[in-house]
């Protein structure tokens, strides 16, 4: 699926690296949500959100 808005964490448009979205809907950059889980709690929540 093409992707043409911008990742809320880097702000970088485009197709260039896989995006992952959640249960809320909202999408991210692999790297950036990776980035994102790995210095949150055991249940992170959405950044944009804070939906489970």
């Amino acid at each position: 699926m093409a992707f043409d808005g911008c990742c809320p964490d880097c702000k970088f448009p485009g197709d260039d690296c896989p995006l992952i979205w959640g249960a809320c809907n909202h999408s991210f950059h692999l790297h950036c949500i990776l980035k994102w889980v790995n210095s949150q709690t055991p249940q992170p929540h959405c950044p944009m959100c804070r939906r489970e």
